[in-house]
C-alpha cells in the first residue's frame, strides 16, 4: 500500500504519517524500486492504532508507551489503565476549565451595557489589576 492509499484508509494526512515515521512511531516502510513507501496490513493497523489514540487526546508519549505496551500482548493490562485513568483525570480538569471558562465569559457578557468601548466591561475585566489600561497603538 503507498503511503496515500495508508492515509486514505486511516483519515490521516501523508505530512503526518511521515512525521510518525521519523518520531519513531511507526517503522519506516521498505522502499520500492520508484523509492515510495509500501505499507503492509499491520502498519496501516498501527497507523489507525495511532490516529484513534491521538483523536481520543493521548499525547505522543503515551501513545508510544500505548504501542510499546500493545507489542507484549502477554503482559498485564494495569499500565494501559494506569495511563487511561491519568488521561481521564486531565480531561476532567480541562472540563472543569472550560466549565469556568464559560462562566466567567458568560458573566463579562451580562454585564456588558453596550456603549463605548472605553467604557467596556469586558475590555476592563481581560486588563491585569496591576496593570495600566491597554495602550492604543498608532
Amino acid at each position: 500500500m503507498t503511503i496515500g492509499e495508508a492515509a486514505r484508509a486511516t483519515g490521516t494526512r501523508a505530512e503526518t504519517i511521515r512525521y510518525y515515521e521519523k518520531i519513531g512511531l511507526l517503522p519506516a516502510p521498505p522502499r520500492s524500486a520508484g523509492n515510495y513507501r509500501g505499507y503492509a496490513p499491520q502498519d496501516v493497523a498501527r497507523l489507525g492504532f495511532v490516529r484513534r489514540a491521538r483523536e481520543l487526546g493521548f499525547s505522543i508519549d503515551h501513545v508510544r508507551e500505548l504501542l510499546e505496551l500493545a507489542d507484549r500482548r502477554e503482559h498485564d493490562c494495569c499500565r494501559v489503565d494506569e495511563l487511561t485513568r491519568q488521561h481521564v483525570a486531565a480531561i476532567g480538569q480541562k472540563i472543569a476549565d472550560l466549565t469556568a471558562l464559560d462562566r466567567e465569559l458568560n458573566a463579562l457578557l451580562a454585564s456588558c451595557r453596550g456603549g463605548r468601548v472605553a467604557e467596556c466591561r469586558i475590555l476592563e475585566a481581560l486588563a491585569p489589576a496591576n496593570l495600566p489600561a491597554v495602550p492604543r497603538q498608532g
